[in-house]
């Protein structure tokens, strides 16, 4: 196997938590949770363009980003209104993938959450 891939979905979440800072500390505090070294971090969002956020489709509200960390990356897209968050972490180093759904099912405050793993590279 090369890595695993967690896909994970959170429902009825806290969208307080859906902050550029809410995002670094969540990022921050997963990474040192899986020891995984954090690098590069991008967002994208409608932080500059109120219009756009206004006239976007609910399922576009929200924030995206990408946390690169040395063994791959972790994926994040928030929606406002719908109290969702969607997270993918792919990593050829191993992690517990329990303590990392319940830390983040935690940390968004969702109550209803699903997963899978995904094994990367095997026959």
């Amino acid at each position: 196997m090369y890595g695993k891939e967690l896909i994970l979905d959170l429902h009825n979440c806290d969208p307080s938590t859906f902050t550029r800072k809410s995002l670094r500390k969540y990022f921050k505090e997963l990474c040192k949770l899986i020891d995984m070294q954090r690098c590069d971090l991008h967002f994208w969002d409608y932080q500059n363009d109120p219009e756009g956020y206004e006239k976007a489709e609910d399922h576009l509200k929200g924030i995206s980003a990408i946390q690169f960390i040395t063994t791959s990356n972790i994926t994040i897209h928030t929606l406002d209104v719908l109290k969702k968050v969607f997270i993918n972490i792919f990593s050829c180093k191993d992690f517990s993938e329990e303590d990392t759904v319940i830390f983040t099912a935690k940390f968004f405050g969702a109550d209803v959450w699903q997963y899978r793993i995904i094994s990367r590279g095997g026959q």
